[in-house]
């Protein structure tokens, strides 16, 4: 019969989680997807000072976000103490661990140690092939401060044999851990689980990803708007390829697809370009109604963003201008609040001669103007094919440079915009009015 597979996701509760840890989790979750296995969750809070429930629910918040759902658990190695306390007893009563001094500088403090059987452990990665340690130079390495204390290593491998974790997939900075750990599950008489070290992500400077490279945990991501299709896309892309050169996928197609035998031993490369291109395609797949409520959501908790959403023609200003252009959310605030986009909400501060036409005289833009204004004024229809089906024909005749350009700069200010009965449109009747009246006064 086949072994069921049961991976586990590990989170310290210390802080937010950093996007390297949930690439992590991610892993885990494809690989125990893809083959019908079982995932557990656990809290690894034995950091008794750092560790608290805040980042606890931070955690789940963000695993619930992504769509990372678990089997088993929350569980917490704060409340399975007694576990680790009876493994310790056992392997002290066996002589495999022993009651020792913390160091010669810390005199009367004692701490537990495992005897080394200073031996070579070889194991096979799924990711590196085979790796061998020799454990020597770990010497008698500490399991636990005191008789009612354990640390990582022996929580950890406690943690496992009791959960009947079959496959540790994590970071490549634990592979010095896995021999330790190996010893400790051959010591408790446990199964060696089988173990595969992802490679790290490493920003644009080729060292590990922090802070200084910017957004690092997923609540980062988020409040810069980026949306859990995207992220989940972009990360599984983060040391494992398709075999092929697609790049979009949603969390159902990498479960198919995805296998621990593509993902590669040298360090993934944190692209924000590639991140953008990515979230950009899942943005734009999203339903007109879903993408709204997205965007209402994300601006809503934004100090300028109550301006900008408020804008009575907002969802037409969505749909028709900001949707092709934008890749994260936090890129509506920018180029509306004061960027490309700014003349939607404020009304803009043009000059004269930008309004003119080439070597057309002010006197005749203005009748131009005149026209739109009192075509427009009657419009019964406010759409861009209606806005167009006024305009076009006289357009033509006069000129559409001589006509169309006047007409859009009076609105938007700007050089270069969307066509300007797009713009007509978002804008709504009485907004185009009260513009095309400054430019016609300006002229004046």
């Amino acid at each position: 019969m086949k072994e069921k597979i049961i991976v586990r996701f590990p989170p310290s509760p210390t802080g937010s989680l950093h996007i390297g840890n949930i690439r992590t989790l991610l892993f885990n979750y494809l690989f125990a997807r893809s083959n019908d296995g079982e995932v557990v969750m656990r809290f690894e809070d034995t950091d008794r000072e750092r560790s608290n429930s805040t980042h606890e629910a931070i955690a789940l918040e963000a695993l619930s976000e992504l769509g990372l759902d678990f089997d088993k658990g929350p569980f917490r190695q704060s409340e399975r103490t007694h576990m680790y306390v009876d493994a310790l007893q056992r392997m002290i009563k066996k002589d495999i661990a022993y009651v020792a001094e913390e160091s010669e500088e810390d005199a009367g403090k004692h701490v537990i140690r495992f005897r080394n059987p200073n031996k070579k452990i070889t194991f096979n990665d799924l990711v590196r092939g085979e790796i061998t340690i020799d454990t020597t130079d770990f010497g008698d390495f500490v399991i636990a401060r005191s008789e009612t204390n354990p640390i990582y290593h022996l929580t950890v491998v406690v943690d496992d044999l009791e959960m009947g974790i079959t496959h540790v997939i994590r970071g490549e900075d634990h592979i010095t851990s896995t021999p330790r750990q190996i010893l400790l599950v051959e010591a408790l008489g446990g199964s060696i689980p089988t173990y595969a070290h992802l490679p790290l992500i490493i920003g644009n400077d080729k060292k590990k990803l922090g802070k200084r490279h910017g957004a690092i945990t997923y609540q980062e991501f988020r409040d810069l708007g980026y949306i859990p299709a995207g992220i989940i896309n972009y990360l599984a892309l983060l040391g494992w390829n398709p075999g092929d050169d697609r790049e979009f996928f949603t969390k159902n197609e990498l479960v198919k697809e995805f296998s621990l035998e593509r993902v590669n031993n040298s360090p993934a490369s944190f692209s924000y370009e590639k991140l953008d291109s990515v979230n950009k395609h899942h943005l734009l797949q999203l339903p007109s109604e879903e993408y709204k409520e997205y965007v209402h959501t994300f601006l809503a908790v934004h100090p300028e963003g109550a301006k900008i959403s408020g804008h009575p023609h907002f969802d037409g200003i969505i749909e028709n201008i900001l949707r092709e252009r934008v890749h994260k959310f936090s890129e509506i605030i920018t180029m509306l609040h004061d960027g490309e986009f700014n003349w939607i909400i404020n009304q803009p501060i043009i000059k004269k001669e930008d309004i003119i036409w080439k070597e057309t005289s002010a006197k005749t833009i203005e009748k131009h103007l005149k026209y739109a204004y009192k075509t427009l004024e009657n419009a019964s229809k406010w759409t861009p094919e209606s806005i167009r089906e006024n305009l076009w024909h006289y357009a033509e005749e006069q000129g559409k440079g001589e006509v169309l350009w006047p007409f859009r700069f009076s609105l938007t200010g700007q050089k270069q915009s969307p066509d300007p009965f797009t713009v007509a449109s978002v804008l709504g009747k009485e907004e185009v009015l009260d513009r095309l009246q400054n430019g016609i006064q300006l002229l004046q």
